[in-house]
């Protein structure tokens, strides 16, 4: 009976949260369709839900696994590239832009999960800093190979080149695909506001479910003891590498959402860099590590934030500094903590009280 309780109270939980996401998605379609607000503001709503997607898988390490990673731009790099290749390859060959999307999708989401099955197999076996700068050192190779990377296609088939465009050697009538530092361009735009909150669905059904399950409960039990957890017979390294792999995955699938945002889509540091992996790392950190609807909602409002407060010019950054501390402070301070639990214990202890 007890668990029943307990199972109906994280059902009930996700519950809630899947409904903050629609409801959320239902008043910004209603004033997008309204035109209530900005167009630079409307063009936020697709990077917004590949960070919320970002941010959520990323938890999954860091939170439920316990592991800091500071590869996860690298992920999102590979779905992102593999995707926009595939859907440039096939644009003329594939006309239905939902299927060649979906396509798109599952290619990425492939590459990116073996890409965290191979990272995982040697870097899982490390531990906290360690593990944090291996992942970081991959997310750099990945965007560095991307930038080298040169590929044609004409009657002969595909040309790969490290070096430059020259040293294709293709036919006259041959197309450059990925052009190295330029990337790719001509990427069909498919990736829409109600494609990205169906990928956050999926993402937070995935992700939720993983922590309720038999599984997670073993993840967490290796988080919070490795040794004890070896001992009763739990498998460690199987349970990391799927952790990991799960969260390349969906990370791949952000990826995939964002080259299908852009025409041009390219390997910068802004993109899948160092400062793209630290950024999803505060969205986690800041929401509440091991917390997934504060990772969303930390998330969404550091996305905003700086377009929110576009008219402030001079006073941006500050007022985006303050809200950081306040944010943080509120998280992760002992009194704040404390002063949480006061007032929503009392809470309990009066609709307890009421029955």
């Amino acid at each position: 009976m007890g668990m029943l309780k307990k199972m109906s109270k994280n059902t009930r939980s996700n519950l809630i949260t899947y409904g903050i996401v629609i409801a959320a998605f239902l008043i910004m379609q209603t004033l997008i369709t309204t035109g209530s607000i900005s167009s630079l503001l409307e063009g936020l709503m697709v990077p917004l839900c590949i960070y919320v997607i970002l941010a959520v898988s990323l938890n999954l390490v860091v939170g439920i696994l316990g592991e800091l990673s500071l590869g996860h731009a690298g992920f999102m790099c590979v779905g992102a590239f593999t995707s926009a290749f595939f859907s440039k390859c096939m644009r003329d060959v594939i006309t239905s832009s939902l299927l060649r999307f979906f396509l798109a999708l599952l290619i990425g989401i492939a590459v990116a999960a073996v890409f965290g099955l191979i990272i995982g197999i040697p870097v899982l076996r490390l531990k906290g800093d360690y593990l944090a700068i291996v992942t970081l050192a991959f997310g750099e190779i990945i965007k560095n190979l991307v930038n080298v990377l040169f590929i044609g296609r004409d009657s002969n088939g595909f040309h790969f080149s490290t070096k430059d465009v020259m040293d294709l050697n293709m036919e006259p009538d041959g197309t450059v695909l990925v052009n190295g530092p330029q990337g790719i361009t001509g990427t069909p735009k498919d990736s829409t506001f109600l494609i990205g909150v169906i990928l956050i669905l999926i993402t937070l059904f995935i992700v939720t479910n993983l922590i309720n399950s038999r599984d997670g409960r073993a993840i967490m039990a290796i988080r919070d003891n490795r040794i004890a957890a070896e001992s009763i017979g739990i498998n460690v390294t199987k349970y990391k590498l799927m952790a990991f792999t799960i969260s390349a995955a969906l990370a791949g699938a952000a990826g995939v959402l964002y080259a299908h945002n852009l025409s041009t889509l390219t390997a910068t540091t802004n993109n899948f860099g160092y400062n793209m992996s630290i950024t999803i790392l505060v969205f986690v950190v800041l929401g509440g590590i091991g917390n997934i609807r504060g990772s969303i909602i930390a998330a969404v409002i550091l996305t905003l934030l700086p377009e929110l407060l576009r008219g402030l010019s001079d006073y941006r950054m500050l007022i985006y500094a303050i809200v950081l501390i306040i944010m943080m402070l509120f998280n992760w301070a002992p009194k704040a903590i404390e002063w949480r639990e006061k007032y929503f214990s009392f809470g309990k202890r009066k609709k307890e009280a009421v029955k």
